[in-house]
């Protein structure tokens, strides 16, 4: 049985022929498939740079090659010119069809426009394809750039339309793209946050650590994710310690864990007089944002658009008091008095919040965070997840 999958994620590359995924894509979410079936490939970008390998190695996923077979799909998001090129479009679009008319099912993961095309092309020829529900189309583009803004309402539309007729479809909010994205089909709700790992003694030294807090003990605000991408929504968090600060209020440090050109935000945290309060510490292997975690004593989600955030449900584990945006899956996540209503310009809201943050509610939410985040245990949703899945590939 061949099984194909299909996305706009960025395969890497090292000197040696070693290959890599970035973010959520890990060797946990390749064994999914892979249980499945031996005759596995997937279908994305690839990144025109070569890493070091030792660099790649600390950054990066591995992914195995000699067990996953990989197509690259042309990047024609790299210029306008490449955007418009109808010779470079054909070449891709004959990639994409010859992939999915050789598969014997197609899983898309979307938003993604390699999974749009792909699901059109499965659905004139009748292949069985399941869709990955992960975030929304509208809001990642339209809060993206002037670019994302004209792509917004055609990329939602297809988003829309193709999840709509689609016979099997995965979730990952309870909620909010299901209602956004409706399904005529089977579907199922499973995020893609699974934790392993999780320990009670971990909340009770969280709020051991809060007890002990002295009155002028500084708080340590933090959060996850790529710095030179604007709808995550970081400067918010950086103006707020401005209004903290004008207030008279210094005992906030900001921590910023993720790779990416940081100059911007650090214009704004010196436009902001707040420079020496934000400290930027790159990449940190996932096994090592666990132990970072346990160092702050706020998580902050700004961001625009999400689907359902990773890094907030991993911090809730680790008993971490957390803030987060309306934005995507959030609120299913959050206590509503710490979800900030507006996604841009919410500085404010945001100083609100801190500025009355009590000891007793940092041992309220820590309690309430781990509490929540067990519904997000690894083996209750993978079993979910591996029972749809095997109906899927059941049908023929």
């Amino acid at each position: 049985m061949k099984l194909l999958f299909a996305h706009d994620t960025k395969i890497k590359e090292d000197t040696i022929g070693h290959y890599y995924t970035g973010g959520s894509f890990n060797e946990d979410v390749w064994k999914r498939y892979l249980s499945l079936t031996s005759d596995f490939t997937v279908m994305a970008r690839k990144e025109p740079f070569i890493y070091e390998e030792d660099d790649a190695k600390r950054r990066f996923n591995n992914f195995d090659n000699t067990k996953i077979k990989f197509i690259e799909v042309p990047n024609l998001s790299v210029s306008l010119k490449a955007f418009f090129d109808i010779k470079e479009r054909k070449k891709r679009y004959a990639i994409i069809k010859d992939a999915v008319l050789n598969c014997d099912f197609l899983i898309a993961r979307i938003p993604s426009d390699i999974g749009n095309v792909a699901i059109n092309i499965a659905k004139k020829n009748n292949k069985p394809y399941l869709l990955e529900v992960v975030g929304c189309s509208w809001d990642a583009l339209w809060n993206y750039n002037s670019k994302g803004k004209i792509l917004a309402p055609i990329s939602y539309l297809k988003q829309k339309k193709g999840v709509e007729h689609a016979s099997y479809s995965v979730y990952v909010t309870q909620h909010f793209l299901q209602k956004r994205y409706p399904t005529k089909g089977l579907s199922i709700n499973c995020s893609n946050v699974s934790l392993i790992n999780l320990d009670e003694n971990i909340v009770n030294k969280r709020i051991e650590k809060i007890i002990n807090m002295q009155g002028n003990s500084k708080l340590i605000i933090g959060t996850t994710g790529a710095v030179d991408v604007r709808y995550k929504g970081q400067d918010t968090i950086i103006k707020a310690l401005s209004l903290l600060k004008k207030q008279g209020n210094n005992n906030f440090e900001y921590q910023l864990v993720g790779g990416g050109d940081q100059s911007y935000l650090r214009s704004i945290a010196r436009d902001n007089g707040v420079l020496e309060q934000v400290k930027f510490l790159g990449n940190l292997p996932h096994n090592e944002v666990f132990n970072w975690l346990d160092t702050i004593d706020i998580y902050a989600q700004p961001s625009k658009t999400e689907g359902l955030p990773r890094a907030l449900i991993e911090a809730m584990s680790r008993g971490v008091f957390a803030i987060g945006t309306s934005a995507g899956g959030i609120p299913e996540l959050l206590e509503e008095k710490y979800v900030i209503r507006k996604r841009k310009n919410n500085q404010n809201d945001v100083f609100n919040i801190l500025s009355n943050i009590e000891k007793d509610d940092l041992i309220e939410q820590a309690k309430r965070n781990y509490r929540v985040s067990k519904d997000y245990e690894k083996l209750v949703i993978e079993s979910r997840r591996q029972e749809f899945l095997r109906r899927f590939i059941s049908q023929k």
